[in-house]
Parts: C-alpha cells; structure tokens; sequence
C-alpha cells in the first residue's frame, strides 16, 4: 500500500512538472478524504496486510482521478493537479484559503461534505472559481453562488422524482408515506407534501403514518385489492430495518411496492436482510450513479486499476475517473466561461448529467447553485441493482 501511495504521488509531481513546457495549462484543485495520516505512522504502513475501509472513497476517487490523468490527456493542453487529503492532521482548509495557495486554480473539484464543503463553496463564490461539489447531496444553505455545481443531488431533487414516479404508477395504487419522528423525515414528508398540492390541492391521496415503535400497526394500513406503494421518508438504517422486517413478514396476498431513500443501497443491515428475505421483498431507490460495468471505458479502468493498486475499482474510482474526465474538457473549452459548457454531454461517460440552474426563491433570478437534476430510478433485488425502465 505505501508503494502505491507513493508512485501516486510521484506521477502527480512528474505531470505538474511537465506542465511547464506546454502552451495550455489547466489548474486544478482536488480534495478528498485520504487519511494517510491514520493509514501511515511516520514512513510505516499501520495496517498490515489488509486495508482500511474508512480511506477507500477517497483513495478510490483520486485514484480514478490519476488513471483520466494519465489515460486520457486533453490534446495541446497540460494540466496542472493539486491534491489535498482533507483527512490529514497537518491539513487546515481554512488556513489553506487564507494563504492564497487556491487563488490560481481555475477549477476545484471536492468529494468533501460538511465544514470542508461550506469552506470551499464560500471560496468559490468569492473568487469566482467553479467548485464540482462531486459526493455532498446537499447544498449546505448555500444561495446567490453561480460557480457551485453540485452533482450528487439534493434531498428535495430526490422527493420530486419519487413523486413523478407516483403519479405514473397511481392506477390501483394505495399510496403510503411512512416516518419516524426527526427533523430529517420532517423535511421529507413536508417536501412530499409540498410536491403533492397545486392551487391549495392534492395530486395524490398519499395516507402519512408515523412509525415511532409500533411498526407492526402499518400491517393494517394495507389493502389486498391494490398494489400498496410503501414511501419510507427516513435515511435511518435502524428504521429502514424495521420497515422491511414487517413488510417481508407480511401476507403474500398483499402487492407492495416498497421505495427507499437514496442511501438505502448502502445499508450493510438491509442488504442482508434482503438476500435473506422470505418473501422475496425488493426495494426500489433513486439515484444519480448508475454504472453496468459492461461499457469499454469500465473495462479499460478495471484494467488499469489492477495493473497499477493490484486490486478492484469502487464506484468512487469510476466516479474520480468520470468526474475529472468531464469537467476538465469542459473547463478546457470553456475556461472564462465555465457554467456555459454544463450543458455539453459529449464527454459524460457512465452517468447521465442534467445540471440546471437553480433559484431557490420562485420568482428570483438570482442562481444559487447549479444542480444535476438527472436520476435513476434502481430496483435493488437479492441478485444486486437493475435499472428500471
């Protein structure tokens, strides 16, 4: 593992020094969580032979990063990459801002979240560099910021996908949000809610049943005349468990349709669960990444990935790879004009985007961010994930 680290810091070094000799430079920012402080202690790798599943997104995501580097070189054109590990001990964000070392790039791209997240989007809006917000599916209260572009979408973009899916899936359907008390599932069912009323009246008669303790009680909420299409409003693995515990338990005479949150595939418990289910109960989730792994370019990366960290990509390393691939084409058509190249699909390769400006006032013109609106709508199976038509 320290072998690998290194030699990837070294082809990083050997690229920012071959920059210097080209007519076309881009600069780039890229952070996300290493840990190589906690993996290293002084020059001696501390866990063995195995390795850490804590470091895998990050040192996933720069990884795929290096191979689009390496792999797929922009013609005419050089490019200049700073890494930062977010998780280091020596590493101070706020410090790295305050000393200007970011003043220079043109294009930032974070897999960050929270503090690192309001950090780097407050930067961008004052210097005016695009930030790729590439993992973080929330906007952090950010508004009036047109050099933010927040890729993984937010909870709300998910709530309006899931109700489009609603209303055409409505025929002999009985509709029903469950929840358990938190400002999270609060938000949730409010935004469903929200979604649901034109002109002071409802879309849809959703049935909302708050589920503290007695899981048990959505058992008499279903109808066997219709297909019962359970929303569980909660990200809450604990009550993600539970909610599949009673359905799986339930009377085959009853159809149920059962639809989680984005994070539910994530769930260690769940999938479990579901490889053990009785019932062969399924779960349906919305996502904006969705990858076969059948297509030239996945086999290419699985290839590369071998070869040089002896090992199997993520999907944080497919993301790294599609992520820098893009908005580095992007930024070397558009570089006094950024946001004006979002729109270009000619470079996605795994994922489809849709980023569109977003106002959070209704009648505002004023761009808080910009935001990947496209999504999958996923069906996860004991046999894995399969795309819905």
């Amino acid at each position: 593992m320290k072998k690998i680290i290194f030699c990837f810091f070294i082809c990083i070094l050997f690229q920012n020094a071959f920059c210097q000799t080209e007519n076309k430079t881009l600069k780039i920012a890229l952070f996300a969580p290493v840990y190589l402080d906690s993996i290293f202690e002084g020059k001696s790798y501390t866990f063995g032979k195995k390795f850490p599943r804590f470091a895998v997104q990050g040192i996933d995501f720069i990884q795929g990063a290096q191979i689009a580097l390496d792999s797929f070189p922009i013609e005419n054109t050089s490019i200049d990459l700073s890494i930062y590990d977010t998780k280091s001990d020596s590493f101070n964000i706020e410090e790295l801002i305050k000393s200007n070392q970011l003043k220079d790039r043109n294009l930032i791209i974070g897999s960050v979240k929270d503090n690192d997240f309001d950090f780097l989007a407050s930067y961008s809006k004052q210097e005016k560099i695009p930030f790729i917000s590439a993992t973080f599916p929330n906007d952090g209260g950010v508004t009036s910021n047109p050099y933010l572009i927040i890729l993984n979408p937010t909870l709300i973009t998910h709530c309006k996908a899931i109700f489009s899916f609603l209303l055409q899936n409505q025929d002999s359907a009985k509709f029903i949000l469950v929840k358990q008390s938190g400002s999270q599932e609060d938000k949730i069912a409010e935004s469903i809610e929200n979604i649901n009323k034109i002109d002071k009246k409802q879309l849809l008669n959703i049935k909302n049943i708050n589920l503290d303790s007695n899981y048990t009680s959505l058992r008499t909420s279903l109808d066997s005349n219709k297909n019962n299409v359970i929303i569980a409003g909660s990200l809450d693995e604990s009550f993600a468990n539970n909610i599949f515990n009673v359905l799986s338990n339930t009377d085959k005479k009853y159809k149920i349709t059962l639809i989680g949150m984005p994070n539910w595939d994530g769930l260690t418990s769940l999938n479990k669960k579901i490889k053990e289910s009785q019932r062969n109960l399924s779960f349906i989730f919305t996502s904006s990444y969705y990858n076969d792994k059948a297509d030239t370019i996945s086999k290419f990366l699985q290839e590369a990935y071998l070869i040089n960290y002896k090992g199997r990509p993520s999907d944080y390393a497919y993301k790294g790879l599609e992520i820098f691939y893009n908005f580095s084409r992007i930024l070397n058509e558009n570089k006094s004009h950024f946001t004006n190249g979002l729109h270009n699909k000619n470079f996605q390769l795994f994922t489809k985007y849709n980023i569109i400006p977003v106002s959070l006032e209704k009648k505002s013109n004023v761009i808080d961010y910009f935001e990947n609106k496209h999504l999958y709508f996923l069906k996860k199976t004991k046999n894995g994930v399969n795309k819905l038509d």
